[in-house]
């Protein structure tokens, strides 16, 4: 599981890099934030954003009205850049910097968002550990939206190794509590200009058999 060589990994990331120079950035998560808006939250609905770091996609749902934003990541450094690139509008946010593996966040949230989080969870301890806080903090019929390196993604990010997923594989791993609604395929072009393979995964949370969703077909 967790060890301090985890934390102090993405902090030396981040010191060593601009947060505009790693290789999952974008400057505007339009994939996350159509989802989102498929989801049809309510504007306070709850929304937690795992290994969100100095993503742009708390600023942009605060533009968009929503008011009840929390922002997890391993990193206090990339929670800092987030903070200083938002101003005043930073206090507008939950800021916690945590390790979503063994985190309690003593509430339950309406949405879960993961870009380019769970597919460093390579070992099965691991995924457990993050799927345990992922069942104690999406209340039941939440949204939960993950995006992973595709099946033809790279195996190494950021100097670490990853799992590579399709639909159906990560629907398998998130478990039966977890039913597929959409994904898609999307080429993401890094800033260097490589060319990664990243699947986006739209599903629920469902409370009991009778209220499962039906598993649409993949789009990727």
């Amino acid at each position: 599981m967790s060890s301090p060589d985890d934390r102090s990994h993405w902090q030396r990331i981040y010191a060593e890099r601009d947060p505009r120079q790693v290789s999952w950035y974008e400057p505007t998560l339009e994939s996350s934030l159509a989802l989102i808006g498929e989801a049809q939250l309510d504007r306070d609905a709850a929304i937690l954003d795992v290994g969100g770091g100095a993503s742009t996609l708390a600023s942009d749902l605060l533009a968009g009205g929503y008011t009840d934003i929390t922002v997890a990541d391993i990193s206090g450094s990339s929670l800092d850049h987030a903070r200083a690139q938002l101003g005043k509008a930073a206090d507008r946010i939950t800021w916690v910097e945590a390790d979503i593996r063994m985190h309690d966040f003593g509430r339950r949230f309406d949405l879960w968002h993961d870009r380019a989080l769970f597919h460093f969870m390579v070992q099965p301890t691991d995924r457990d550990a993050y799927l345990n806080t992922l069942q104690r903090t999406l209340r039941p019929g939440g949204r939960l939206l993950v995006s992973t390196f595709g099946l033809e993604g790279p195996t190494r990010c950021s100097g670490l190794p990853v799992a590579r997923y399709g639909a159906t594989e990560l629907s398998q791993a998130l478990g039966d509590d977890f039913a597929l609604v959409t994904s898609a395929l999307e080429d993401h072009r890094t800033p260097s200009g490589k060319e990664q393979q990243f699947l986006y995964a739209y599903l629920r949370r469902v409370g009991c058999r009778d209220e499962r969703l039906p598993r649409l077909q993949s789009t990727g």
